[in-house]
């Protein structure tokens, strides 16, 4: 435990299932954690909350959140942690959140699917029973797939239009982000939008609620609600020099959603690891904490990896890898790259420009291996090791979920190439590894040809620790060490660090995101340097030839997609 004079900085990381709070001092060690699941998990078609909720099945596309659970999950979470550490330790707060996860709300800060008060009388006996039973009135999870056609649409418009904008996009407008999500309701309930005072992501929402909103006790308007730079710059088209989209744009996607945009994001924006405000004291008293301690300003919970692992300074580039690959890079050059889904300056970390790139597929990628297959991991990862790099001509394309990054269409898909009769499992496996390794290639020579450095790189998330054969792999494709973070819960652990830079030094914490980063989760931190993977010169060889047959195949069957 940690002495009863050293500042402690506590981390609320929102995940897709439960909440996770930690409590780390100044060198990045974790005083105490702890974990709480939401109640009604993800409400989605055919889920026990979905069924107690609404009399109807939700569409197969929707995904929502209780945001009683967020509220409560946190103040179980938190309590437990502060009661494990010193009483007054706890300097500042930070939250990450997963995005674009989003909900409507009064203009006081209340959730409209939890307000049954200002139903007018002439609204159908439904609606005067609350919006509550309208499924577009609550929080929808950012994987909520309900607005294709409102993203064709915008996108068709902003692409016939030239709107400069799109190009800190990679020219594509996510299904996943606010503004589709917005229109969706708009268009199929218009009833909630017209009751809707404020559209803010939930990571805005909750620290809103931390500093005091007036649903929550405090005196926090909404006009003084702070927006994250960072989920308004990679999920809201927001941008510091542009601001929204115009509303030309706007007018002809759909009147009602320049109306909204002009009206309904109240606020101001505030870069992760500046200050929200001060925790206030009914939130307070819920958590477990001292009233008046900072907050930070909210932050993707992806994004808050990057401070998580080690990361504060520019052109390394944060490999998260797990289902999907998220991979993000700090620099000091702000510059449209086409094929790159955001550029956002003071997006990740104040001062730099946080460049986001993905692959849609890749722990995802291998599990289909192993299910085409009927293997197991352990077996297809050695047969897979005792195959030579390019895997005997075995080709694959690990476009299983589209392409994120440099192509971004989600409806795009994988294959396989130059099977024969002689290939097995281990192949298979291998091809699609090396696929993963070529596809984060392409990614990296892509920002580079977009003159943007790439130096270094950081990998964390749950793969980096289950294969070593792909980071061999990745090493060696990349013609570079990987440094794989030894940080357990890396989102959680950027969280902290955003907490500490938030307190400042005058709080026990630090004032530059640099020495923040290296003191908690760099090589001077209690975490220690990490394992390196160095490339092996021979793979690095072949796999110049892969790299080039991969770049043939993709552009073959892109071709071939839209012809």
């Amino acid at each position: 435990m940690a002495g009863s004079d050293e500042r402690i900085f506590v981390g609320l990381d929102f995940g897709t299932e439960s909440v996770r709070v930690v409590a780390a001092d100044a060198r990045g060690r974790t005083i105490a954690s702890a974990v709480e699941p939401y109640r009604h998990g993800q409400i989605v078609p055919g889920s026990t909350a979905a069924k107690e909720l609404f009399e109807h099945p939700l569409p197969a596309s929707f995904a929502l959140q209780h945001p009683h659970d967020w509220i409560e999950s946190a103040s179980k979470a938190s309590r437990d942690v502060s009661s494990r550490i010193p009483s007054g330790s706890v300097a500042a707060i930070a939250v990450d959140f997963t995005s674009c996860t989003m909900l409507p709300c009064r203009a006081d800060g209340t959730p409209v699917c939890l307000d049954r008060l200002h139903v007018p009388e002439d609204r159908t006996p439904r609606l005067r029973e609350g919006l509550c039973c309208d499924p577009h009135a609550w929080p929808k999870l950012w994987k909520h797939h309900g607005a294709v056609g409102q993203t064709a649409r915008m996108n068709e418009i902003a692409r016939a239009r030239g709107e400069r904008w799109l190009q800190r996009y990679g020219g594509v407008i996510g299904l996943e982000w606010l503004l589709p999500k917005v229109l969706e309701v708009i268009e199929n309930s218009p009833e909630v939008a017209d009751q809707t005072d404020i559209w803010l992501e939930a990571g805005d929402w909750f620290v809103w609620q931390l500093v005091g909103a007036p649903s929550a006790g405090g005196e926090v308007t909404a006009e003084r609600l702070a927006r994250s730079t960072c989920q308004a710059g990679y999920k809201a088209l927001w941008s510091e020099s542009t601001g929204y989209p115009g509303a030309d744009y706007l007018d002809a996607v759909h009147p009602e959603l320049a109306l909204t945009v002009a009206e309904k994001l109240p606020g101001v924006f505030v870069a992760p690891g500046r200050v929200a405000g001060s925790l206030c004291p009914a939130m307070a008293e819920r958590l477990g904490l001292d009233a008046g301690i900072p907050v930070s300003a909210a932050i993707i919970d992806a994004h808050a990896g990057v401070p998580g692992a080690g990361v504060g300074r520019p052109a390394t580039l944060v490999m998260v890898m797990g289902t999907s690959g998220c991979h993000m890079l700090l620099s000091e050059v702000d510059r449209p790259v086409a094929g790159v889904a955001g550029i956002v300056p003071d997006g990740i970390l104040p001062g730099f420009v946080g460049y986001e790139t993905g692959q849609a597929a890749m722990g995802d990628a291998f599990d289909l291996a192993r299910r085409l297959t009927g293997g197991d991991f352990h077996s297809l990862e050695h047969a897979a090791s005792e195959i030579a790099p390019g895997s005997d001509g075995v080709l694959c394309l690990d476009w299983f979920n589209g392409c994120r990054t440099p192509i971004m269409d989600g409806s795009l898909r994988g294959a396989f190439c130059g099977l024969s009769l002689d290939h097995g499992p281990g192949h298979l496996y291998r091809a699609t590894l090396e696929a993963s390794a070529m596809g984060l290639r392409w990614i990296v020579d892509t920002l580079r040809e977009g003159g943007v450095p790439v130096d270094a790189f950081v990998a964390t998330g749950g793969l980096p620790r289950k294969s070593e054969l792909f980071m061999h792999i990745v090493a060696s494709a990349l013609g570079s060490p990987v440094v794989i973070h030894p940080a357990a819960h890396g989102s959680a652990q950027g969280a902290a660090i955003l907490a500490a830079l938030a307190a400042g030094s005058s709080g026990g914490g630090f004032d530059d995101p640099g020495e923040a980063v290296e003191s908690m989760a760099g090589a001077r931190s209690a975490l220690g340097q990490g394992r390196v993977v160095e490339p092996d010169a021979r793979w690095t060889s072949a796999y110049e030839t892969c790299y080039e047959r991969y770049r043939r195949f993709a552009a073959a069957l892109t071709q071939a997609r839209f012809a």
